[in-house]
């Protein structure tokens, strides 16, 4: 199979354009290598220099302080309190109960938080490891069969996988493929091990052969779904693989190609876009697929503006049946029709199912996906109480929930009382709050604009409440917030999104759907919190009384003319 089959785009070429700055520091970084090696010893300072501090993320760590006290600390000339956030790398979510106890321990013992926080990519990240903590929080993932390689920057980041515990047999296939896309399309240069597991340094040189010296143009997100649950939101993906299976067994997949929520405030040039749907594959054909989309995506995308170098831009740019041809000439394939398909649900299944093997299931709802030992509510301790006695293993789910999976019956009770002991089980939990979703946002995000994952546990009680009033408290609308614009929490597939502008404003975005398929529509804009639920409020008391037979919110506000549909996003988000 050719990677280089033509390196230069059939139409609105941007490769003779300057080169952004983040594609010097990547030329220049030796395979990512850098100077990080000589920053982990600098003691003057918590932080890595400006290089660096892009060059750990492919290493899968962010530089980031506390802001909820950096004002203080500069008036007291101290330095901002410089810390990393790391994120694992988990494949599809699955992670052993022995794994679980190592990374509770070292997050109570060694993060500045003492949280693990459960992600919408379907791992668990720490926020607050210091400098000096990095090499043994690496080391530690390491021993217990575990790494962060690639769960940030311009590479292929953690591969998710509908978790489906009913459909054990289809899922235990789809889930062995997303940890061979994720193996086959890792970065290959040793500077992980060398820098941060103290591996020999080698003198042979260092190649790339998918990923290139240069890198990928942007980040770059990967998903397999499983029908009729949508629970990975495929299109919020550059790449998703949509299982298709025939008398339980998984024959293929449908392909789907430029998704991305992210965008920027201001600029008419980005956007939130659903993926484009290539066709069928069969399943032998998924590793030679993955990196056709990949390496095309690698030799045309933007590498000038990194606003337009995702890969839902270059689709945009170029054509998607140009990319299409490109793909299928480098993989030596060609797409077959799509088989049909539906999206029913999105959300994980909160509470216990049985698998067809006879195991049982309990899905627990953690609220942000935040695992930390609140005052009567010790759920991080729960969890680890109930790893030290579970003999299945655990599942993270996209949305933020963890799965205590593969249960014998004879362990069903126990564990559940456990849950409930530690208050991981709450009854009084509505649909609402089990259907909305934030992105961490303050204080350890430095992108954030305004509060979400803080500010989403009130305004859901204020939600709830009005739904009670309106007789819709078995209802529950698809809402998301996200602290600013690029999407962590996929506000842009939401019935109602959130998208931060600035502290206590947001913009309110509206018409979403339920299967997570429609991007929603800009309602009003840079507006405050009283001002979105005086425009909610009525909205629901009319879904209530007007609504056809299950008709979702976003279906409604749509049918009903208070937004008009998003047909094309590169055409008519902004109209």
């Amino acid at each position: 199979m050719s990677n280089n089959s033509n390196l230069t785009p059939p139409q609105n070429d941007t490769s003779q354009l300057p080169p952004s700055d983040a594609e010097r520091f990547k030329r220049e970084s030796d395979f990512l290598r850098g100077t990080i090696a000589q920053d982990l010893t600098n003691e003057i300072t918590g932080g890595f220099n400006s290089d660096n501090s892009q060059l750990i993320r492919p290493h899968g760590m962010y530089q980031q302080d506390d802001r909820d006290i950096r004002a203080e600390r500069i008036e007291q000339k101290l330095e901002p309190l410089i810390n990393m956030m790391l994120r694992c790398r988990l494949p599809g979510g699955i992670i052993t109960p022995q794994q679980w106890l190592a990374i509770d321990k070292f997050a109570q013992e060694d993060t500045f938080y003492g949280s693990i926080r459960l992600t919408t990519r379907q791992t668990f990240q720490f926020h607050g490891i210091f400098k000096r903590d990095l090499k043994s929080a690496h080391q530690l993932l390491h021993k217990i069969g575990l790494d962060s390689i690639a769960t940030a920057g311009d590479v292929n980041r953690n591969v998710l996988c509908t978790t489906n515990p009913i459909e054990s047999a289809v899922h235990q296939q789809a889930y062995q493929w997303a940890s061979k896309i994720s193996e086959h399309l890792l970065p290959k240069t040793r500077a992980y091990v060398e820098i941060w597991l103290d591996g020999e340094k080698l003198e042979t040189q260092d190649e790339e052969p998918i990923l290139s010296s240069q890198y990928l143009p942007r980040k770059f997100k990967t998903a397999i779904v499983i029908p009729p649950t949508n629970d990975v939101d495929v299109h919020a993906n550059d790449l998703s693989f949509v299982a298709i299976a025939k008398h339980g067994q998984l024959i293929g997949f449908n392909v789907l190609v430029g998704g991305g929520l992210a965008m920027t405030h201001g600029d008419k040039s980005t956007y939130p876009r659903k993926a484009d749907d290539f066709g069928f594959i069969p399943v032998d054909a998924t590793l030679k697929c993955a990196e056709a989309v990949v390496t095309t995506q690698r030799d045309w995308g933007n590498r000038s503006n990194r606003k337009n170098a995702k890969t839902k831009y270059t689709l945009e740019r170029v054509g998607v049946e140009n990319f299409k041809k490109e793909v299928e000439l480098r993989a030596g394939l060609t797409f077959l029709p799509s088989v049909p398909y539906q999206f029913t649900q999105r959300g994980d299944q909160i509470g216990w199912y049985q698998g067809f093997d006879r195991r049982w299931h309990l899905t627990l709802f953690i609220e942000n996906g935040r695992l930390l030992d609140y005052p009567n509510k010790p759920l991080k301790t729960g969890v680890a109480e109930i790893a030290k006695i579970h003999q299945g293993d655990f599942r993270l789910t996209a949305n933020q929930n963890l799965i205590v999976a593969n249960v014998e019956s004879s362990h069903k009770q126990v564990i559940e009382q456990l849950a409930r002991q530690y208050g991981l089980i709450d009854d009084s939990v509505t649909l609402q709050r089990k259907n909305a979703m934030a992105c961490v946002s303050f204080p350890t995000c430095p992108l954030a604009m305004a509060e979400a994952e803080r500010f989403l546990p009130d305004f859901i009680t204020t939600i709830d409440h009005i739904l009670h009033k309106n007789q819709l408290a078995q209802e529950y609308i698809i809402l998301r917030v996200t602290g600013c614009p690029n999407g962590c929490g996929r506000a842009m597939l939401a019935e109602i999104g959130l998208v931060g502008k600035a502290l206590g404003r947001y913009n309110l975005y509206l018409g979403g759907d339920r299967a997570g398929t429609r991007i929603p529509r800009l309602y009003k804009e840079n507006i405050t919190v009283d001002e979105i639920l005086a425009i909610i409020e009525p909205l629901i008391e009319n879904w209530s009384q007007l609504r056809l037979a299950d008709e979702g919110f976003g279906d409604f506000v749509i049918r009903t003319k208070v937004v008009k549909p998003i047909i094309n996003s590169a055409i008519d988000f902004y109209d």
